[in-house]
This record gives C-alpha cells, sequence and structure tokens, in this order.
C-alpha cells in the first residue's frame, strides 16, 4: 500500500515549517488587507530552490519541443512531492496555491504544450520562475460550466493579425497578470454557429491596447486568491501570439482546454486534503481541550461521532490522492470521468469536514481567529471552480452510460 517514504516526509517537515513561520504570520494580511501573494509564493521559491528547479524542467520540456520528441507523462518529476505542497499549502491558505497553480501550471503549461519553441522562451519561462504572474481566462458571464460551447469572445483575422473582442470573468490572478492564455472563438464571417466555430488560443500581454484587467473582486473565500474581469475592446493580436502560430494546432483550442480540465480537477483532491487535514487537527485538539461541564467536549458522543466521520473523509480522501500519485508515477493520466469522480468526492468531503469544525467549534468557529472559519469558506469553491458539482456527475455519467 502507498505511503509517504521517508523522503516525503523530510519534504513534509521542512514545508510545513515554512508555512507556520513564513504564510501564517501573515494570513490576515492575505485574507482582509488585499495584500497580492505573489511576493511570498516567490520567497518559497528561492527557498527551496524552485525557481532553479522549475528552469531546468523549462529546459527539458524546450529541448523537447526542438527535437520533436514527445513530452514525457511524468515530465521526469516525483508527482508525490509535487502534491504535497499542494496539500501543505491548503492546511493554512488554498488561495495561495490556486494563484499559483493557474500561473505555473495552467498558463505556463498551456504555452508549452501548444507554443512554438520561441514563444516558449518568450512566455513560459517567467511564468514557470515566477518573474512574472499568469492568467488563464476562458470562463465567460454566461458561460461558466458551457465554457467552450457558450465562449462569445471572439478574434476575426485582419490581415496578418487578430483582432479581439469579449470578456472573461472569475479569472484567476487576473487584475494583476502579466501573460495571460486567453481562449476565444474564431469569426471568419462565414455565419457559422457560434457553439460550431474554432477555439483559439492566444498569449496577450498585460498594458495592451484594447485589454482591460479590472480591480478584484470580493468573494466569499480564497482571498488570497485575486480574481477579476478582463475586457477585450479590437485588441491586435499578430500570429505570434497565437499558440503554435497555426489556426490547427495539435492538442489546440477545445482539446488543450479540455487536458488541463484533468488536472485541475485531480488536483483539487489534493487541495481538498489540505484543508480536511487542517480541519481534523484544529477540531481534535479543540475537542481535547476546551471544556462543558467540567468535561471535555471530545468526551461527549455527539462530538466523538463529528469527529470520527471528518477522520472517515480524510482516510478516503488520501487514499484517492494516494491511488493518483501511484498511477501517476506509472505514466497513467486519469481520464475525464476518473478525474471528475476525485473532484467530486474530495470536494465534497472538504466542505462537509470544514463544516463539521464549525460546528465542532461552536461560536468560536464563527470567529476568525480561529481559520476553520476560514477554510470553509475556501473549500466551498472547490465545488465550483473548474466544473461545478453538477459538471463533474454529467462527466462520470457520460462515462459509464458509454460502455
Amino acid at each position: 500500500m502507498y505511503d509517504w517514504s521517508d523522503e516525503h516526509q523530510a519534504i513534509i517537515a521542512v514545508v510545513r515549517r515554512f508555512v507556520d513561520e513564513e504564510i501564517r504570520p501573515v494570513l490576515d494580511d492575505l485574507e482582509h488587507h488585499d495584500v497580492p501573494p505573489y511576493e511570498i509564493l516567490r520567497r518559497m521559491y528561492d527557498v527551496f530552490g524552485l525557481k532553479e528547479m522549475a528552469r531546468e524542467s523549462f529546459h527539458r520540456l524546450y529541448e523537447r519541443k526542438v527535437s520533436g520528441e514527445p513530452a514525457s507523462p511524468r515530465g521526469g518529476s516525483d508527482p508525490a512531492a509535487q502534491l504535497i505542497s499542494t496539500i501543505e499549502l491548503c492546511r493554512v491558505s488554498p488561495g495561495l496555491l490556486t494563484s499559483l497553480g493557474v500561473s505555473t501550471g495552467l498558463a505556463a503549461g498551456t504555452i508549452n504544450k501548444l507554443g512554438t519553441p520561441a514563444q516558449m522562451q518568450r512566455w513560459a519561462l517567467d511564468l514557470m520562475t515566477l518573474d512574472k504572474i499568469g492568467a488563464w481566462a476562458i470562463s465567460e458571464p454566461d458561460s461558466g460550466s458551457d465554457a467552450l460551447g457558450g465562449m462569445r469572445t471572439t478574434a476575426r483575422r485582419d490581415g496578418d493579425e487578430y483582432v479581439l473582442n469579449g470578456q472573461k470573468t472569475w479569472i484567476t490572478n487576473g487584475p494583476y497578470a502579466d501573460t495571460i492564455v486567453l481562449y476565444a472563438k474564431l469569426d471568419d464571417g462565414s455565419g457559422e454557429a457560434m457553439r460550431s466555430r474554432k477555439v483559439l488560443t492566444f498569449v496577450l500581454d498585460k498594458g495592451m491596447e484594447g485589454l482591460e484587467q479590472a480591480k478584484r473582486m470580493r468573494k466569499m473565500g480564497q482571498h488570497a486568491s485575486p480574481t477579476g474581469e478582463i475586457f477585450l475592446s479590437d485588441v491586435r493580436a499578430g500570429r505570434d501570439r497565437l499558440l503554435g502560430e497555426t489556426e490547427e494546432p495539435k492538442g489546440g483550442g477545445g482539446e488543450s482546454a479540455k487536458d488541463n480540465f484533468v488536472a485541475e480537477r485531480a488536483g483539487v483532491a489534493a487541495m481538498s486534503l489540505g484543508i480536511i487535514e487542517e480541519c481534523v487537527r484544529l477540531s481534535v485538539d479543540y475537542a481535547k481541550h476546551r471544556t462543558q461541564w467540567e468535561t471535555p467536549i471530545g468526551q461527549y458522543q455527539l462530538i466523538q461521532l463529528k469527529l470520527a466521520q471528518m477522520e472517515v473523509a480524510r482516510i478516503n480522501v488520501r487514499n484517492m490522492v494516494f491511488a493518483h500519485i501511484e498511477r501517476s508515477g506509472d505514466g497513467v493520466v486519469p481520464t475525464l470521468a476518473e478525474a471528475s469522480a476525485m473532484k467530486l468526492y474530495a470536494a465534497q468531503a472538504a466542505c462537509q469536514v470544514a463544516d463539521d469544525a464549525i460546528q465542532v467549534f461552536g461560536g468560536n468557529g464563527y470567529i476568525a481567529e480561529n481559520r476553520v472559519e476560514q477554510l470553509s469558506r475556501d473549500a466551498r469553491v472547490l465545488r465550483i471552480y473548474a466544473g461545478t458539482d453538477e459538471m463533474q456527475v454529467v462527466a462520470i455519467a457520460k462515462d459509464l452510460l458509454r460502455r
């Protein structure tokens, strides 16, 4: 049965020490004072040598792209080590992980997959090292769950350029992003229905004429992850900004977006595990020390029931994450339905555990200083972004019915 190795345990201890010493003391600034998360993430990259590791990873990907060699499913890295940082960051601030993952994973990952070697050098390296911050813009006001079919942002050919118009919303890092990977429907004047039009992927830079990055939205949770809208009014993008510099890149457009959904949904399980582990830790400690009628509340059966149910959820989600790590180590990529099943169960479990933690804390759980309040708010979006619960059900059921 899979478990953390001694090396992994050492990594966990080091990351946890950084979280305790560097992140927890500034958590209120991230949560309540609109302090952007990027400097603390860059400090983490410096402390753990992640910047140099990212640079080395980029050069491996670049050399494969130049040589035409297919990318390795594992990318030469340990999937467990990668998920440890996800789990540990989400114990204290899931928003930090969201901002990091979108910039280095979704934005940089899409450029590395679809882009030419020149485009990789131009944009991806700086995103992977956090020298620049990236956003991944696909969702729109009327096309959240129907992100591809309902897309209304257009790219119209004009000589050697494209003219982009439209609006994107709920964009992580949107207010601060230096680099934006943006999806748009091709408007070639054919009159073809919008749902059927080709999806193109562009890379835009902050400050381009006609590109507006609106101020950060006020959200229920994940305050450490700035979210905003992006408006495009006749933004001109040359072919050098079209990923792959062709309208027919291999794995481009909608296929690229779907691949990213798989990675996102599997990653949500690891995020959920971090939230669940922290809620269990805080709740058990509180139940041992909080007394009512001169008795620790952990001695009461209704509190014991909640703690037991929380632990069952922790074990289930942990085993799900461990199974994913094992399969990833063998080069196995989950199907969309498998990733959706992971996300559906884990996100719901995280929300339930966080809610139960508030109940264990009682009135104190409703107070921000005790942190379970924040974790409950942060967990709630896991059932929405990367596809709502309802869309996970659709993906799973369609796969079952195809068999």
